[in-house]
C-alpha cells in the first residue's frame, strides 16, 4: 500500500514526541523573513548574544543601531553606514542592508537541509512516500492571477501576489518569469509610477531582476527613475519616491545584465538636478563627472546650470563651480555661445560668483566677456542678463568691478580704470559714489581732461536720473584744474557752468584758487589783488594755498617786493606761510638785482626765525601744509641766492665783507640746517606723525597739497631749476 504521507504526519502518527519536538522550531528563537541571498535573519539577538553583548563594551558601542532601524535606512544612509564601517558601499539596497545586519551579527546562514536522525530512518524505513500532485500548480497560479491583476492595472495587488510568487515558490531552478516582472513593473509606472506611490515596489523589482538576471526594458527603467522623484524635501512627490529610491533604482539597472547602458542621459541628468536642488552638492559633482567622463554623454545645459548653482551657494565651493564649467566645457559647450540659453546665463552666473568668492577677477571678467559675445540674446546683452541673474550674481559682478578698478588704479592704468566704469554702466552695475570719484581722480591725475569731463558729465546727469549722489565740489575743482592744465579753456566753462546748476554755487575756495593759478601762470599780479579782494569781500578767507598762488604770480612777474608784500598781508589776517611759500618768495628774489638779494636774505631770516618756533612748540595738521621746514629746493633757492650775491659784490652793488657778514649769513644757515641735529629731530617727528596718520582720508587737504606742489613746480619751471 501506498502512502501519501509527509514527513510530519509519519512522526505524529509514531506517536514519538521526541521525535516530532525535533522538527518543531523553538520558541526561544523567532525566524521573521527570508531573503534572496539565502540567509535568514533574527528580529532578535538570543539571550546569549545579548548576555555576550552586554559583556563587551566595544561591541555595544559599535553596534547603535537595531533591526528595524537598519530596515528603515534610505539608500544614501546606507551607503553612508557601510563607508563609516568599511564595507563596500555598492550594490542594491538589500545587498547594503544585509551587509550591514552581518557586520552587526543580526544575519546568520540559513540552514539548506535539515538532519534527520537515525532512529528516525529507522522507523521510515517501510514507509514510502508519493507526491501526486502537479509540482507547479501554486506557481502558475500565482503567475496568471499576476496577470490578471497586472492586465486590470492594479498594481498593489499584483506586487503582493508577486511577492508571495518570489518568496514561496520561486526557486533557483524556476525563477519567476521575466514576463511576469515586465508586467508587474509596467502595471506600477503607470500614471508616473501613480503620484511616484509605486516608487519602493518599483526599485524592490528592479533589484530582484537584476539579482536574477533578467533584462529590464530600457523604457520601463528609465521611466520609474525619472517618475520617483519630485519636487519635495528629498526629491520626494507628496512624500514618496525621492532621490534614495532613484539612486537604488540607478544601483540595480546597473548592476542588471544591461549594464549602465540602459539608463539615458536624461535619466542621469533628472537624478544629478535632483541631487543639486537638495543641496548634495558633491554627490551631484560625482556623479555628473561620471556622465561626462565615464559615459561620454553630454548633458543638457540645464543639469550643469543646477550644478553649479547649487554648489555656488554653499561656502567654500568655488573650486567646484570651476570644476564644473571645466565639465561644460569637456562635454562640447563654448563659453561664448551658451549665454543665449536661460540655463547657459545662470551657469556662468555661478561661474561668476565663484570667480569673486576666489578673488579671481580675471576669470570673473572673461566669464562676463563671453556672455557679452553671445548672439540671441536681442535686444539685450548677454552680459546685462548675467548680472541681473540674481541678486547674488549682481552682488558678485558689482565687486569684481571694483576691485578690477582698484587694481587698475593702484596700476595707475586709467585706460582700464575707464573701461570698467563703461562696463559696469552698460551691465546695469551702479558703480558707487567712490569708484567714480578713483575714476575721475585717475584721470585728472594722468591730465587726461575729456576722460574727466565726459566722466564727470555722466556722472551728473545719472545724478539727475535719481541713480547716483551728486559730484562732490572736490571733483568738480580736479576736473577744472585739469582742463586748465590742458589748455581746455572751453571744457573748463562748461565743467564750472555744471558745478553752477548742480550745486547753485560760484564753488568754493579750492575753485578760487583754480582760477587764481590760472591767472598766475600769466603773471597779472592786478588780476590776482582783484580776485584775492573779491574773495574777502564775500566772506571767504583766502588760504595759505591762495596767498601762495598769489607770490607765483610774482615770480612770473618778476617781481620780488610785491612777492615780501603779499607774504607781509597774509600774516596779517593770520594765516602763516609754510614751507612752500618761503620758497616761493625766494624764487621770486632771483632777478640778479641786490633789491632782490637784499629781501631774499630777509626772508631767509624770517624762515629760520619760524623753524625755531616749530621747533619748540612743534607744528598741527599736515606736514606738507603748516610746516615751515626747509627742503631741498629751499636749499637750492638759498645757493642760487648766495651765488646771486657773489655776482653783486663783483659787481661793486656792496661790500663783499658787509655782504658775508650780513646777507649770506641767514642764507647759510638754510644751506647748513639739513646737516644739523634739528633737522634728523624734525625727520623723526615728520616720520612718527605720517605714521600716525596713515589711512586717514582728507581729500580737501590732499588737494590743498597738490595745488602747493603745482605753485612750486610752476616756480622751478619759471626758474628752470631741477630739485
Amino acid at each position: 500500500m501506498k502512502l501519501g504521507l509527509t514527513i510530519a504526519t509519519a512522526i505524529a502518527v509514531l506517536s514519538n514526541d521526541s521525535l516530532v519536538a525535533a522538527f518543531t522550531p523553538s520558541k526561544n528563537t523567532q525566524f521573521v523573513r527570508f531573503t534572496h541571498s539565502d540567509v535568514m535573519s533574527y528580529r532578535h539577538l538570543s539571550l546569549a548574544v545579548e548576555a555576550e553583548a552586554e559583556t563587551d563594551t566595544e561591541t555595544e558601542v559599535k553596534t547603535v543601531l537595531d533591526f528595524e532601524s537598519v530596515n528603515k535606512l534610505p539608500y544614501r544612509l546606507l551607503q553612508k553606514e557601510c563607508k563609516d564601517r568599511g564595507l563596500a558601499a555598492n550594490g542594491s539596497t538589500a545587498a547594503l542592508r544585509n551587509r550591514i545586519l552581518e557586520e552587526m551579527g543580526l544575519v546568520i546562514p540559513k540552514v539548506e537541509d535539515c538532519v534527520i536522525s537515525d532512529d528516525v530512518e529507522e522507523c521510515l524505513e517501510d514507509i514510502e512516500f508519493i507526491n501526486e500532485a502537479d509540482p507547479d500548480f501554486d506557481f502558475n497560479v500565482l503567475v496568471a492571477e499576476i496577470k490578471e491583476k497586472t492586465d486590470a492595472g492594479h498594481w498593489k495587488a499584483a506586487t503582493r501576489k508577486l511577492k508571495q510568487l518570489s518568496k514561496r515558490h520561486a526557486t533557483p531552478e524556476r525563477p519567476v518569469p521575466q514576463d511576469t516582472y515586465v508586467a508587474v513593473l509596467d502595471a506600477c509606472v503607470a500614471d508616473r509610477l501613480h503620484g511616484a506611490r509605486a516608487s519602493e515596489p518599483a526599485r524592490k523589482i528592479l533589484e530582484q531582476m537584476a539579482e536574477d538576471g533578467c533584462t529590464v526594458p530600457v523604457i520601463l527603467g528609465n521611466q520609474c527613475v525619472l517618475h520617483c522623484l519630485g519636487n519635495g524635501p528629498n526629491g520626494t512627490h507628496d512624500g514618496c519616491g525621492g532621490i534614495d529610491t532613484a539612486l537604488a533604482m540607478l544601483a540595480a539597472l546597473e548592476s542588471s545584465p544591461s549594464g549602465s547602458n540602459v539608463l539615458t542621459v536624461d535619466t542621469y541628468g533628472a537624478v544629478v538636478s535632483a541631487l543639486s536642488n537638495d543641496g548634495a552638492v558633491e554627490e551631484a559633482c560625482l556623479l555628473l563627472r561620471a556622465m561626462v567622463v565615464e559615459h561620454s554623454f553630454t548633458p543638457p545645459l540645464s543639469v550643469f546650470s543646477d550644478a553649479a548653482h547649487a554648489t555656488a551657494k554653499a561656502e567654500n565651493m568655488g573650486e567646484t563651480v570651476l570644476q564644473v564649467l571645466t565639465l561644460a566645457k569637456a562635454s562640447g559647450y563654448v563659453l561664448d555661445n551658451i549665454a543665449s540659453a536661460e540655463a547657459g546665463r545662470q551657469l556662468l552666473a555661478s561661474g561668476v560668483i565663484a570667480a569673486e568668492q576666489l578673488d579671481n577677477l580675471p576669470l570673473g571678467l572673461r566669464l562676463l566677456t563671453a556672455a557679452r559675445k553671445a548672439e540671441g540674446c536681442a535686444p539685450d546683452r548677454g552680459d546685462d542678463l548675467v548680472a541681473s541673474t540674481s541678486s547674488a550674481a549682481q552682488r558678485a559682478c558689482t565687486l569684481i568691478h571694483r576691485k578690477a578698478i582698484d587694481t587698475a588704479i593702484s596700476d595707475n592704468n586709467w585706460k582700464l580704470a575707464v573701461k570698467l566704469e563703461q562696463l559696469m554702466v552698460e551691465r546695469s552695475l551702479t558703480p558707487s559714489t567712490a569708484v567714480l570719484r578713483k575714476v575721475v581722480g585717475i584721470c585728472t591725475k594722468n591730465e587726461k581732461s575729456k576722460n574727466a569731463a565726459r566722466l564727470l558729465v555722466d556722472w551728473v546727469s545719472r545724478a539727475e536720473e535719481g541713480k547716483a549722489e551728486k559730484p562732490p565740489i572736490s571733483v568738480f575743482n580736479n576736473v577744472v584744474n585739469a582742463c586748465e592744465i590742458c589748455g581746455e579753456e572751453e571744457l573748463t566753462l562748461a565743467v564750472l557752468e555744471s558745478m553752477k546748476k548742480v550745486h547753485q554755487s560760484e564753488g568754493n575756495i579750492v575753485t578760487t584758487n583754480i582760477a587764481l593759478k590760472r591767472l598766475a601762470k600769466q603773471g597779472n599780479l592786478m588780476a590776482v589783488e582783484g580776485l584775492i579782494i573779491g574773495m574777502l569781500q564775500s566772506g571767504m578767507e583766502p588760504s595759505v594755498v591762495s596767498y601762495t598762488t598769489a607770490i607765483g604770480a610774482c615770480v612770473k612777474a618778476e617781481n620780488s617786493a610785491m612777492a615780501v608784500e603779499w607774504m607781509n598781508r597774509m600774516r596779517t589776517r593770520k594765516v602763516m606761510p609754510n614751507y612752500h611759500t618761503y620758497n616761493t618768495v625766494l624764487a621770486s628774489c632771483l632777478d640778479k638785482k641786490l633789491e632782490s638779494t637784499i629781501r631774499g636774505s630777509a626772508v631767509a631770516a624770517e624762515m629760520m626765525a619760524d623753524v625755531q618756533k616749530e621747533l619748540t612748540e612743534g607744528f598741527k595738521g599736515n606736514s606738507e601744509y603748516t610746516s615751515v621746514m626747509p627742503d631741498k629746493y629751499t636749499q637750492v633757492l638759498a645757493r642760487s641766492l648766495m651765488k646771486q650775491l657773489r655776482e653783486n659784490w663783483r659787481a661793486d652793488e656792496i661790500n663783499m665783507q658787509v655782504a658775508k657778514s650780513t646777507l649770506r649769513v641767514p642764507l647759510l644757515k638754510l644751506v647748513d640746517f639739513e646737516k644739523s641735529d634739528a633737522a634728523a629731530k624734525v625727520r623723526l617727528r615728520k616720520s612718527i606723525k605720517a605714521s600716525m596718520a596713515k589711512g586717514d582720508d582728507d581729500d580737501d587737504s590732499d588737494d590743498l597739497v597738490d595745488d602747493l606742489e603745482k605753485i612750486v613746480d610752476m616756480a622751478k619751471a619759471h626758474r628752470t631749476m631741477e630739485v
